[in-house]
């Protein structure tokens, strides 16, 4: 009998132990925190999430965005087992699903972007039992043209190099066309000043032949 109040006294405690021990084990969300975009351009906002628990039907995603020059804070996106879009406000048939919560991850596409649509987007992953954790931020910045990066000098040299690379090799094949030509051209000459050279000496033996005939 004390046997059995001991087992479940035991059970009891390590219970409440684990379920101490859930709140540490958080979900982490990871974004690009700044993101930079063409006007009327496409834009793909990316969270993605990790956890402690399996990812199943309890798992909900929430993309909120707060306005760069204030204001309440608005709707944008919603995911539990199915995408919800918002059905009124500015990011009515704007916006869609792009993630996949076995990999998870939970993007999503913003459509034609607009210079009011600068702001803080936030994204929200709960999966029970975890609930806690940091909210992914991403701010997004709506510009004319998109300034040059560290990735766009590095395609730029890239590309540099590869079209002198190009114009090198282009060069050289010429260059040996050339040569090759000029080559041609020489023992073209060659040839065409002996067969003049022996027949002038043929002409020499002839003339010389017939003096020697008439002597």
């Amino acid at each position: 009998m004390y046997g059995k109040s001991a087992t479940r006294a035991v059970l009891l405690l390590l219970g409440i132990q684990l379920t101490a021990l859930w709140p540490i084990a958080a979900v982490e969300i990871y974004t690009s925190r700044v993101l930079e975009a063409v006007n009327g351009t496409d834009a793909r906002l990316k969270c993605t999430f990790s956890s402690f628990a399996p990812v199943g039907d309890a798992l909900t995603v929430t993309w909120n965005f707060r306005p760069l020059d204030g204001g309440p804070e608005q709707f944008v996106f919603y995911y539990h087992i199915d995408p919800f879009q918002p059905m009124s406000g500015r990011f009515k048939d704007r916006v869609s699903w792009d993630g996949n919560p076995e990999r998870y991850d939970a993007s999503i596409f913003l459509w034609k972007l607009q210079f009011d649509d600068n702001g803080t987007y936030t994204c929200q992953v709960k999966n029970p039992p975890d609930v806690d954790g940091v909210i992914g931020e991403i701010r997004l910045s709506v510009v004319h043209t998109v300034r040059f990066s560290e990735i766009h000098f590095l395609a730029l040299a890239i590309g540099s190099a590869c079209a002198l690379m190009i114009i090198i090799v282009i060069v050289v094949v010429l260059f040996q066309h050339y040569r090759k030509k000029r080559w041609a051209e020489r023992a073209h000459k060659v040839v065409e000043i002996k067969s003049k050279e022996e027949e002038r000496l043929n002409q020499e033996k002839k003339v010389s032949v017939y003096l020697e005939d008439i002597d």
